[in-house]
């Protein structure tokens, strides 16, 4: 009786590893593709591979419900022989994931409970649980439930939300004015708009904000020097002709040229 039941574990445990091993080879397959083919992987073969996968954890779960396979729960691993050497067959078997059988390593292969920080969190995640009554769960399932809702309704109509988007950014009104475009370009081309008198009081060389030309005779007071051979109120800011020298009278619009410059340079204001 003893010896068929040992047959019969044995013979279900080589079954189980084989079917491990399978879905191992399968696991290491997909995740290489995932990898290193990811360019030319396409969903079907993604769908494909989830399929095989789900397949295989499958037939491992119904061989574990089978009646024929024995209850594994029943049966204790007791560790014979630890060492701090390594065991190459060992290594072998857990394909260089175990190299030594020592007891450190022990605890932690052969554990049948979780650790001790991992069970005290279980328990207060299971008393809090214990303290929220039936209708506060059910209203944070239903928040749950909505919240997911929301989520997925977002993620299926992406194009929607897309489209809306794009008309959102046809429609945007204009982020200028076209009458203030109007009014500078007439400004810069033809000076509409533009002040023709020179401000009060005295102007200061070289002072940030104020224009070039001002402080000088405008085009009106310039051609008006020139016909009349001085220039008023001007001061020392323009160049006085000299009269009775005769062939130095200059014509008008050489006079307008020194005037100008005359107010531009520095040194003449």
């Amino acid at each position: 009786m003893q010896q068929r039941e040992e047959k019969q574990l044995e013979a279900s445990l080589e079954s189980l590893i084989s079917r491990v091993a399978h879905l191992k080879n399968s696991l290491q397959s997909f995740i290489y593709k995932l990898e290193n083919e990811y360019d030319r992987l396409s969903w079907p073969s993604v769908l494909d591979n989830f399929a095989l996968l789900s397949g295989q954890l499958n037939t491992v779960n119904k061989l574990l419900r089978n009646e024929k396979t024995p209850s594994y729960r029943n049966q204790v691993i007791i560790p014979l022989l630890l060492s701090p050497d390594r065991d190459e067959e060992l290594a072998k078997l857990t394909e260089q994931r175990v190299p030594v059988f020592s007891h450190e390593i022990v605890p932690d292969h052969l554990r049948t409970k979780p650790d001790p920080e991992v069970e005290e969190q279980e328990k207060q995640l299971s008393a809090e649980a214990a303290r929220i009554g039936p209708e506060v769960a059910q209203k944070q399932i239903q928040a749950l439930n909505k919240l997911c809702s929301n989520l997925l309704e977002k993620l299926n109509n992406p194009r929607d939300d897309r489209e809306a988007e794009t008309a959102a950014l046809r429609q945007n009104k204009p982020s200028f004015n076209p009458a203030d475009t109007n009014a500078l370009v007439a400004a810069v081309g033809f000076g509409k708009g533009l002040s023709k008198c020179r401000p009060p009081g005295p102007v200061t060389p070289g002072h940030p904000g104020q224009p070039m030309m001002t402080g000088g005779p405008t085009l009106q007071q310039v051609t008006i020097a020139g016909t009349s051979g001085h220039q008023p109120g001007m001061g020392a800011s323009g160049t006085q002709q000299q009269p009775g020298q005769p062939g130095k009278m200059p014509s008008s619009i050489k006079t307008n040229i020194k005037s100008a410059s005359a107010s531009l340079h520095p040194y003449n204001r």
